[in-house]
């Protein structure tokens, strides 16, 4: 019989999307307050990339990320899903907003070698992850570099955003080489 290995820990990160900075703040407050103390926030950018969510979230949309400090089994990603879309309802109550999703929380885990990003909707390029949640692998890290898939969301494919997710991948080395070392 082959031997059973557990799963390193991985990196919980959470991509905000907003309707403004009012928003984008109750919604890193949010995930903060949910999630624990954060290790990394990016920058905040536009998100021009498509108008996808301008029906639920407007013209002006805003877009940051949070990576958080505690390390995480990777099997509780579709739990933080259902966590973060109940955080997404509670938020659009207390904000108050003519846009039905003024708060758009996408979590995500960071491996070595990949993002993974979690979702409500199956699709080919996406595997059940239990609980009525999917997963997609969004990007690779091979040699040094992200790399996207035909899929992989076109803000995925920005060097801003693998800039950021590099320094994440960087922290999440650091910490399970300190692991290893104990």
């Amino acid at each position: 019989m082959w031997e059973i290995n557990k799963p390193d820990p991985v990196k919980l990160i959470i991509g905000i999307l907003a309707s403004d900075e009012n928003c984008l703040q109750a919604g890193r407050e949010g995930v903060i307050g949910l999630f624990g103390e954060p290790d990394l926030i990016s920058e905040v950018w536009p998100f021009t990339q498509t108008d996808y969510y301008k029906e639920q979230s407007g013209e002006k949309i805003l877009r940051q990320f949070v990576s958080f400090d505690n390390l995480i089994d990777p099997g509780q990603l579709a739990e933080i899903k259902h966590k973060s879309n109940k955080l997404e309802e509670k938020l659009a109550k207390k904000l108050n907003l003519s846009f039905p999703r003024p708060v758009n929380l996408d979590p995500g885990i960071i491996e070595p070698a990949k993002l993974i990003l979690a979702s409500t909707k199956n699709f080919s390029h996406r595997i059940y992850i239990g609980d009525n949640m999917y997963a997609e692998l969004t990007l690779s890290y091979c040699r040094g570099e992200w790399t996207s898939y035909p899929y992989t969301f076109p803000d995925y494919k920005e060097v801003r955003y693998h800039k950021f997710l590099g320094m994440v991948r960087d922290r999440l080395v650091d910490q399970l080489r300190a692991i290893r070392k104990t």
